[in-house]
């Protein structure tokens, strides 16, 4: 099974997508929209300091009334960031973001941001993964 290092690296967004704690939480959504994602990395002085994602809109603007284009990101965000090591396995990170409730999931290595996979990056390389085994499974079998 690969690492999440190895899965990011086959993203196509290679960069990190991210927004300031500063900007309006308008800004954050015209970025997840251009990039078709449902999470932004927080990042400010080049630190990871929370997740905005499409949840904490629904939540924190839409329900409560609020202005998407005068409230801070940094009022609405998801502050307490569960994270992943590069090192760590697919497995782990599935199991992860399954107990946490979660969707969105930095990746980190040596306290620095390489990137972040989502729910559907992880089952994708999972099911990868599960088909590949099944394949040397019915080879080793018909041998």
């Amino acid at each position: 099974m690969k690492t999440l290092q190895q899965v990011l690296s086959h993203k196509t967004h290679q960069g990190i997508i991210s927004i300031s704690p500063n900007r309006p939480v308008y800004d954050a959504l015209v970025i997840l929209a251009e990039y078709k994602i449902g999470a932004l990395a927080v990042i400010k002085d080049g630190e990871l300091v929370g997740i905005f994602s499409e949840r904490d809109y629904a939540r924190e603007i839409i329900l409560k009334g609020r202005s998407s284009k005068t409230t801070p990101v940094s009022d609405v965000m998801t502050e307490k960031v569960i994270i992943g090591k590069a090192s760590d396995l697919v497995e782990s990170a599935m199991s992860t973001m399954l107990e946490k409730r979660i969707r969105h999931l930095p990746v980190v290595d040596n306290g620095k941001m390489l990137g972040m996979l989502s729910i559907g990056d992880v089952l994708k390389e999972t099911i990868s993964y599960q088909q590949e085994l099944i394949k040397q499974l019915e080879s080793y079998i018909h041998s």
